[in-house]
């Protein structure tokens, strides 16, 4: 009886590492990066890191690969969750490794291929880049890339997949990091019924509070919110006010205090799963949220002049009306094909851990 289970636990190692180099479920069709019709041109340059299927099955299989960080428990996947549109859903700020916290909400991994800066305060100015961040932070990863690829050479189905990938078994930074990037250019996000309409898909209109939601939108929202990716990449302070963290937002970045508390302005798409919202994530719903604009706007040294109304005060004219046509309008722009998305999924077999 003993023996039987020794041969069992053998054979479920041996499925578990099988699954680790064979990615793609059947159902799955690769189709590489797709450049949305109604999308300008990405930032990103794939001349110097093509998507191939082998690179993004190495990426995915890395997004969700928790030896990334110190003690082998999170994953990039850990805190961008694509339930979530692949933001931290259910916590206002990051929680890490040991459960440690952060002082910011999770951004969205999502239509990354038209950003050329990354995080609330643009720290990251490639995406190839941005996951040295969080591996090398004290309250998310807290590891070395140096000791990850470590990690993975002594792996022995990660030579085979780098091999597959770049023609190589070599396991370094340079590979590594594209490989990521394949992943995440992936997380495209342009099938809402936002997107249809705009399309002109079938017979895809509209409904009265929707439209009267859209109007109400370009006139107050879009100067910062601009289509189709709705977020001009902008730096800007909303008026919200500074946590006890204090944190001085673009300005860590800069250090020109004209940009103290600018944060990144974030994509509308897919709003209503990555709540909690705003960058240390103190509002818990889009409607807290767009009473921020209508009543608490706070007269900041760099507050945005769009928040500046001519009779002295503050925020967003908004009626009750125009605010439930306004929230029909943003459920417009949720993609549930993006939140199912089996090719952005962890790839089944992952979450086997052997140490």
């Amino acid at each position: 009886m003993k023996k039987i289970g020794v041969i069992l636990c053998i054979c479920i190692l041996i499925w578990a590492c099988k699954k680790g180099t064979d990615l793609m479920e059947e159902n799955e069709v690769f189709t590489g990066f797709v450049q949305p019709s109604n999308f300008p041109t990405p930032a990103y340059d794939f001349t110097r890191n093509p998507i191939t299927k082998e690179g993004y099955e190495l990426g995915r299989k890395l997004f969700y690969e928790p030896r990334l960080s110190r003690n082998n428990s999170i994953a990039c996947g850990s805190c961008h969750i694509q339930s979530a549109a692949f933001t931290h859903h259910g916590h206002d700020v990051s929680h890490g490794i040991d459960d440690r916290l952060g002082t910011r909400n999770p951004m969205p991994i999502m239509n990354m291929a038209w950003h050329n800066e990354f995080f609330w305060d643009g720290g990251a100015y490639h995406l190839d880049l941005a996951p040295i961040n969080a591996i090398h932070s004290e309250v998310e990863m807290d590891e070395t890339l140096t000791n990850v690829l470590t990690k993975l050479r002594a792996r022995p189905e990660y030579p085979p997949l780098f091999k597959k990938a770049f023609g190589t078994e070599e396991i370094n930074d340079e590979f590594f990091l594209k490989a990521l990037s394949q992943f995440m250019l992936l997380a495209t996000s342009s099938d809402s019924k936002y997107d249809k309409v705009m399309r002109q898909e079938g017979e895809v209109a509209f409904t009265n509070a929707e439209k009267n939601g859209y109007l109400f939108f370009q006139n107050n929202c879009a100067s910062c919110h601009s289509e189709p990716l709705f977020t001009d990449l902008s730096y800007r302070n909303n008026g919200v006010r500074p946590n006890p963290s204090d944190d001085h937002g673009r300005a860590t970045v800069t250090g020109n205090p004209k940009d103290m508390y600018k944060f990144k302005v974030p994509s509308l798409r897919n709003l209503a799963f990555t709540a909690p919202y705003t960058h240390d994530g103190r509002y818990l719903s889009i409607s807290r949220m767009l009473d921020h604009y209508r009543f608490d706007v706070s007269d900041l040294p760099t507050l945005d002049p769009i928040f500046q109304r001519a009779d002295g005060t503050r925020g967003i004219p908004m009626s009750e009306a125009e605010k439930a046509d306004l929230m029909a309008f943003l459920k417009t722009l949720e993609d549930s094909a993006f939140l199912s998305n089996s090719l952005l999924s962890e790839p089944f077999g992952s979450e086997f851990i052997i140490h």
